[in-house]
C-alpha cells in the first residue's frame, strides 16, 4: 500500500486538497494523512485527530438513533409523524411516516431543496443562522413548505424529513438530539472525538469550513450554527472508522437492525445508487456510503465488506473532498 500512499499524496499535491484521508485494508491501516491548514488565519495545520464537519452523512447517524428508539418500542417505523407532531407542521401530510421520513420518501417540502438548484456558497438560511441551534428552533424553517408529492409515491431527498425525525425523536423521550445520538451511535461505537459543535465557539481541535481553495472566508453564515438531524457532526477520520466497526459487529444497533436500515428502498438512477435509511448504497454491488456536501464541507465515506476496505476523505472546503474520494473508490473497489 506504499504505492497507493505515494499516489494519495501526488494528488493532494495536484489538487490542493485539505483535509484528511484514511484507508483501511484487511484489518490494517493503509493510510492515514493529514493535509492543509484548520486555520489559515493562524496557519494552523489539520492533523489526523482534526475533527471536521460531516454535514448530511449525520443523517446515518440519525437514522440509527430512530432504529434504536424503534427497536425499544419506543416508536415505529409506521408512526406517522403527525402522531407526535400534533398540530405543528400542518404542511406535512398526516400519512407520512417515520420509515417514509427515513426513505427520503414522504414527499414534504424541503427548507433547503436540492433538487431546486443552488449554489452551495449561497446564503440559503431563511431566518438568521444563530437562531438554529436547537431542533425546536427549526420550526420556523421547517413550516409553510407545500408537499412535493403523496407519501410513498417515490424518492426525493430531503433535509427537512431527517430534523422532523429529530423532532419526533426529542418529543417522545424528552431528550435533546444531540444527546440521543451522543448516547445510542456515539458512546457505543467509541466515537469519543465525535459531536455537534456549534460553529461559532469552535475548539482548537476542530476545522473551519472555507468557501473556496483559497482566501479566508468561512461557512460561518451559511449553515446553522448547531445541527440537528440532517447535518452538523463534527468527527475524525479515525472516528469513521469506529463508526463503521461498531455498525457491523452491531454495537449500535443489532445486526437485524443493520440489515433493516440498509435495505434498499429506492433505485435512484441519478446518482447510480440505491438509497435505504439513511444510508446510501452501491447501485448493484455491497458497499455502503454516507457523504456530505455544504459550504465549506465534503465528505465521503465506504465500506465494503466483500473487499474489507473501507476509506474515508474528508476536506474542509466546498467539494474538496470528491477528486481523492473518486480515485480511492476507483482504485480500490474498481
Amino acid at each position: 500500500m506504499e504505492t497507493l500512499e505515494n499516489q494519495v499524496a501526488q494528488l493532494v499535491e495536484e489538487r490542493g486538497f485539505s483535509g484528511a484521508v484514511r484507508v483501511d485494508h484487511d484489518g490494517q491501516v493503509a493510510v492515514e494523512r493529514a493535509f492543509g491548514l484548520a486555520e489559515r488565519g493562524l496557519g494552523v495545520a489539520n492533523t489526523v485527530g482534526t475533527q471536521f464537519a460531516l454535514a448530511s452523512a449525520t443523517k446515518g447517524l440519525a437514522a440509527l438513533t430512530l432504529a434504536s428508539l424503534v427497536r425499544e418500542g419506543v416508536l415505529g417505523l409506521d408512526t406517522t409523524a403527525r402522531s407526535v407532531l400534533g398540530k405543528d407542521l400542518p404542511e406535512i401530510d398526516d400519512r407520512v411516516t417515520l420509515e417514509q421520513l427515513l426513505a427520503h420518501r414522504s414527499g414534504i417540502g424541503d427548507y433547503v431543496d436540492e433538487d431546486a438548484g443552488f449554489d452551495v456558497a449561497d446564503y440559503l438560511m431563511p431566518v438568521p443562522v444563530h437562531e438554529l441551534a436547537s431542533t425546536e428552533g427549526y420550526l420556523r424553517v421547517l413550516e409553510g413548505h407545500p408537499a412535493k408529492f403523496a407519501p410513498g409515491e417515490r424518492f426525493a431527498y430531503c433535509n427537512s424529513g431527517y430534523v422532523v425525525l429529530a423532532l419526533v425523536a426529542e418529543r417522545v423521550t424528552g431528550v435533546a438530539f444531540h444527546d440521543l445520538v451522543h448516547a445510542r451511535v456515539c458512546e457505543p461505537a467509541g466515537m469519543t472525538d465525535t459531536a455537534f459543535l456549534r460553529s461559532d465557539e469552535l475548539p482548537g481541535s476542530a476545522a473551519r469550513g472555507y468557501l473556496g481553495p483559497g482566501g479566508l472566508r468561512t461557512n460561518v453564515l451559511h449553515l446553522p450554527v448547531r445541527g440537528s438531524g440532517d447535518g452538523g457532526v463534527y468527527s475524525t477520520v479515525a472516528d469513521v472508522h469506529r463508526f463503521w466497526s461498531a455498525l457491523f459487529e452491531g454495537r449500535i444497533v443489532p445486526d437485524e437492525w443493520v440489515q433493516q436500515v440498509l435495505r434498499p428502498r429506492s433505485e435512484v438512477p441519478a446518482e447510480s445508487r440505491r438509497y435505504g435509511l439513511g444510508f446510501w448504497l452501491h447501485g448493484s454491488g455491497e458497499s455502503v456510503i454516507l457523504e456530505g456536501y455544504d459550504a465549506g464541507v465534503s465528505f465521503r465515506t465506504v465500506h465494503d465488506p466483500p473487499a474489507r476496505v473501507t476509506f474515508t476523505v474528508v476536506s474542509n472546503t466546498s467539494g474538496g473532498a470528491w477528486p481523492l474520494a473518486g480515485y480511492l473508490g476507483d482504485r480500490l473497489l474498481g
